[in-house]
């Protein structure tokens, strides 16, 4: 493990001294740009209709926009991403709909997962995107069967899953590090180190120097990297996943990041830490650089920016719009989507709640 904290951009979206920008073309670094704005207008919006009472719950990503969306785009489209709850930007850069997203916020009857999941809970076979699992750091063991399971069917597939620092004090964290390392299983861990964990701060979350260290333990790679430098968090994810597609093992990688709002709608981040740390750590927004990076690269202009606002806008308002018409999923799925094909005594009571449903509209 390397003691410097890997960074490509500085603050003010400059190439740092001596960095090496990685080969990304200019279609591909403005939807990059492109993904981390949507993430962040459609959290500001979604965080506004829960307060009206519109939708019951919400997780935003504010501030980790560049740590999510940076080390999504360095997979490939076979690989398995594997969600904690505030990877919203990265399903939206594997192609998971916006339309699809605010449907199952809702609940609606579109909703893919009808109405079974709390919002925020999406998944996406078709995009290998797994589902949300809400208790801390549960979602991690998983990776390994995705990539164990790759690895043992000779598919050069990597999976990815996220989890936050809080989540490095769970067992299941051990666990599924300490079987990657045995087993090399093709995984990267990327932990977003975004200080706090709800109310609890890091520096009291671990013993540890850094999160990143603790791969020593378990025979795998280990990397910190500048959480709020969307570049360099593609670089190094992009290099452990090469690692992994090799057969040469995990890698635990480090983001160091800032959860710039509350933990989710249901918290008041207020009560736990100081506005002035807030504003320390708003100065390194990945967007405001990342933004200020393709200005001086010539690659974006405030014309294209406001114009981008708009679009984004309006994407936004439509799908609300649309996802607000639609009624709740049928109650007769709450029956058929236990078992492929329906028990007698799901029957039975399918075939009780049709003869109610009947004499109400008699």
């Amino acid at each position: 493990m390397s003691d410097t904290i890997a960074g490509i951009i500085d603050e003010k979206g400059k190439v740092r001294s001596g960095a090496v920008v990685p080969e990304i073309g200019r279609d591909d670094l403005i939807r990059l740009y492109r993904a981390m704005l949507l993430n962040r207008r459609v959290d500001e919006r979604m965080l506004t209709l829960q307060r009206q009472g519109r939708i019951s719950f919400y997780v935003g990503a504010a501030g980790e926009e560049g740590a999510i969306i940076g080390s999504a785009f360095a997979m490939q489209d076979k690989d398995w991403l594997i969600p904690c709850y505030r990877e919203a930007g990265a399903a939206f850069l594997r192609g998971y709909s916006l339309t699809d997203f605010t449907n199952q916020l809702f609940g609606n009857s579109e909703d893919k997962i009808r109405g079974k999941q709390m919002p925020c809970h999406w998944a996406s076979r078709e995009l290998r995107l797994a589902s949300v699992s809400s208790p801390v750091g549960s979602q991690i063991p998983h990776a390994n069967g995705f990539g164990l399971a790759a690895k043992f069917t000779g598919r050069k597939e990597v999976a990815l899953v996220y989890f936050g620092d809080g989540a490095t004090s769970e067992g299941d964290f051990h666990v599924a590090c300490n079987i990657a390392g045995v087993y090399k299983a093709p995984v990267v861990f990327f932990c977003r180190n975004n200080q706090w964990a709800i109310s609890v701060p890091v520096e009291v979350q671990t013993a540890s120097e850094t999160f990143a260290i603790k791969a020593k333990a378990y025979g795998i790679e280990g990397v910190q990297v500048d959480g709020n430098d969307v570049l360099a968090v593609f670089q190094v994810t992009a290099e452990a996943a090469e690692r992994a597609r090799k057969g040469e093992g995990a890698t635990l990688i480090e983001a160091i990041t800032y959860r710039q709002g509350a933990h989710t709608s249901s918290d008041d981040p207020r009560a736990y830490r100081s506005e002035d740390e807030v504003a320390v750590w708003k100065k390194k927004d990945p967007i405001d650089r990342f933004r200020l990076f393709l200005v001086d690269q010539g690659h974006w202009s405030a014309g294209q920016d406001k114009k981008l606002e708009g679009e984004l806008n309006e994407e936004i308002q439509t799908a609300v719009r649309a996802a607000e018409k639609l009624g709740p999923p049928d109650i007769k799925t709450v029956f058929e989507d236990v078992f492929e094909e329906m028990p007698w005594h799901l029957r039975e009571q399918l075939d009780e709640l049709n003869e109610t449903l009947d004499s109400e509209v008699e």
